[in-house]
């Protein structure tokens, strides 16, 4: 098994996820160039790390699978990855990021969790379409996209879930 931690990805990640947070940011007057850059460092290392070789993980893992089978266990092991505490986590960069240590706290899991079940029904459809319509090179950039979009909401979530 080799590991991918790639120059497109580490820019990609850099760029995307920061992308999203900042329009998020912009949304909630909660703007400041630290969090800008801790998601930009976040982005190109953990995220640019973790995801890809998850998507390989997945591809390894499903490769002797056909049809409905194949495609409904990608698109449950990415939805598996994306879970309440990853949502979580990514809540708790927010929070590091934005000097915001005294709103780090429990709380944090349950807007995860809430904010992980109003939307599974569109990240069914998008993890879906990312792990069975985009070719393996393609989906760290497809999910980054997704993920920025998503990272808007889940700063949403805690003014819909807090």
């Amino acid at each position: 098994m080799s590991l991918h931690y790639k120059k497109q990805n580490i820019l990609k990640g850099a760029l995307i996820y920061s992308a999203g947070d900042t329009i998020a940011a912009l949304l909630l007057d909660e703007f400041s160039f630290t969090r800008l850059l801790g998601m930009m460092f976040i982005g190109a290392t953990v995220y640019a790390f973790e995801i890809p070789n998850y998507f390989d993980w997945i591809v390894r893992k499903t490769q002797f699978l056909k049809g409905i089978k194949a495609t409904l266990t990608k698109t449950a092991l990415a939805i598996l990855y994306f879970n309440p505490l990853w949502i979580a986590r990514h809540l708790l960069f927010i929070k590091l990021f934005s000097g915001q240590f005294d709103a780090i706290g429990w709380n944090i899991l349950e807007i995860a969790f809430w904010s992980f079940l109003a939307n599974i029904l569109i990240s069914f459809i998008a993890n879906y379409i990312i792990q069975n319509r985009f070719k393996l090179k393609w989906r760290f950039l497809g999910s980054a996209i997704f993920s920025a979009l998503m990272a808007i909401y889940y700063a949403l979530s805690e003014t819909f879930f807090g």
